[in-house]
């Protein structure tokens, strides 16, 4: 199993996810790469001090997202849904195993698939809706036309999206010590259910 973590920078969240992966799971191999990262740039000073606190360090320099790596990963956990979205765009192939970290560990397939569906049927009525609306209408008139014709698609989506739990790992990129700690501490415990799900795949 080749494991691939995406940030921005490749030098805040995604060095930590790797670190704290290898050291507690040695079944996978672990890489990590910023969409946006220079090459051979340090981890930030604050990335060294929390990881140094649990006794970790980060030993590589900043890596920038290539084909080549995405198509080395199994799966590429990434930061944050804008990570994602990024690299489906750039990568339309892979993203078949892109994934934002919280989203692989804490929703369940079924979520996903409801929402999915949900989604599907909002744009085949969307269309059905366009090609049935009046063709004199202006456009801030199909905008309201289509917003009343679906109000109940559109609220059945944030319904559904409301159970989701956010999918983000917040950034501590130029913030304070304890903001890399939280996120450390995010990052670990996110893993630690990450190493448990793929064990459980395994089996």
């Amino acid at each position: 199993m080749n494991v691939l973590f995406i940030c921005t920078g490749n030098t805040c969240r995604s060095p930590m996810a790797e670190v704290i992966m290898k050291s507690k799971y040695d079944q996978a191999n672990v890489k990590s790469a910023g969409i946006f990262a220079d090459v051979n740039q340090p981890v930030s000073n604050s990335t060294n001090e929390v990881l140094a606190e649990i006794g970790l360090s980060f030993e590589n320099t900043s890596t920038p997202v290539s084909k080549e790596l995405l198509e080395w990963a199994d799966i590429v956990l990434c930061m944050t849904d804008s990570h994602k979205q990024t690299l489906a765009l750039q990568y339309p192939d892979g993203q078949h195993k892109f994934y934002t970290l919280k989203e692989y560990v804490l929703v369940e397939e079924d979520q996903w698939k409801h929402l999915t569906d949900l989604y599907t049927h909002f744009e085949e009525k969307r269309a059905w809706v366009l090609s049935q609306a009046d063709e004199n209408l202006n456009e801030v008139e199909l905008e309201q036309y289509l917003l009343k014709e679906l109000d109940g698609e559109i609220k059945a989506i944030q319904r559904a999206e409301e159970q989701l739990p956010n999918l983000n790992i917040t950034d501590p990129y130029g913030q304070s010590v304890q903001v890399y700690r939280e996120t450390r501490d995010e990052l670990e415990k996110t893993i630690e259910v990450l190493i448990e799900k793929l064990q459980n795949e395994k089996e």
